[in-house]
């Protein structure tokens, strides 16, 4: 996983520019996602005041806060993780990727990756026991667990370069 993009030259920039992204997927920690956090821990805290009082609820609400926040971060990197290592391998393989941003929808994490062909949207709900990952590309999408994908992540770049990239860009008949 590449941290830092390298420093090059104008004429290097212009030839990367043209055949591979040589960026880093951009961090998606997401507010609503923290905001949703927020609230569900500020209603068991406020559970907790007729029966534990202030210093009850005051630490029901650090406690789920605190374990919401946790669950947010580790399934965001865990999904940017999985972005960052198909991105890679396509590129690897051949694929013109020409920059990755950061989306979101709903309560969905999303990265567009960019490229001739088309938009790759990839992302799902950034919460770690219940993280899944969802690829789209020209309207058609498919949902897998993100632990899974992660397990497998070789066999479903492989797969998902052949839709995209090698069909993507074969001739068309006519």
């Amino acid at each position: 996983m590449q941290l830092e993009e390298p420093t090059r030259t104008k004429g290097e920039e212009q030839a990367a520019t043209q055949t591979a992204w040589h960026g880093t997927v951009p961090s998606a920690l997401d507010v609503r996602v923290l905001g949703l956090v927020g609230v569900i821990a500020a209603l068991a805290a406020s559970l907790n005041i007729p029966f534990g009082g202030l210093a009850m609820a005051a630490g029901a609400f650090v406690v789920i806060a605190g374990g919401g926040v946790a669950v947010h971060v580790l399934g965001e990197r865990k999904l940017r993780r999985i972005t960052d290592g198909l991105v890679e391998r396509w590129v690897d393989a051949g694929g013109q990727i020409t920059d990755v941003t950061r989306s979101s929808d709903g309560l969905q994490t999303k990265w567009t990756v960019e490229t001739p062909d088309g938009d790759i949207v990839i992302g799902g709900l950034a919460l770690v026991p219940i993280s899944r990952l969802s690829v789209e590309w020209q309207g058609v999408g498919d949902t897998m667990d993100a632990s899974d994908a992660e397990e497998n992540l070789d066999k479903l770049a492989a797969g998902l370069y052949k839709e995209i990239f090698a069909i993507g860009s074969a001739p068309q008949r006519t």
